[in-house]
């Protein structure tokens, strides 16, 4: 697997860096720059956007990201990615002020040109 076969859709599903896991769906797109850096943008219950620039090693690929919260408030963070295939990433993140005794869990599944989930 290489960089460029990352690039494209994904639907993701996870959980927040909380004591109540709550969860949360959106979509993320990763496309690569010309020095072969991901570039991530995030969009989480159809209205929060989040962008971020990574690299990728060994089937790993790590993200630092960022966006603005409530207050014009920017929150920073990093997720991790093991790539269980181009059409599968299976992460886990933390935000800086996120509660340090849980980290988030994020899964992203490839969409097709019809917008299914791949199988």
């Amino acid at each position: 697997m290489t960089v460029g076969d990352l690039a494209g859709n994904y639907i993701i599903k996870g959980h927040n860096q909380d004591a109540f896991k709550s969860s949360y769906e959106g979509e993320l797109t990763l496309s690569i720059d010309s020095n072969n850096r991901i570039i991530a943008q995030w969009r989480i219950s159809g209205n929060q956007l989040q962008e971020g620039t990574g690299f990728f090693k060994d089937q790993i690929l790590v993200i630092n990201f960022n966006y603005k919260g409530e207050d014009a408030i920017v929150f920073k963070g990093v997720v991790v990615y093991k790539c269980l295939s181009t059409d599968l990433l299976d992460g886990f993140w933390s935000e800086k002020h996120g509660d340090p005794e849980f980290l988030g869990m994020e899964q992203a599944y490839r969409i097709s040109e019809n917008k299914e989930l791949l199988n």
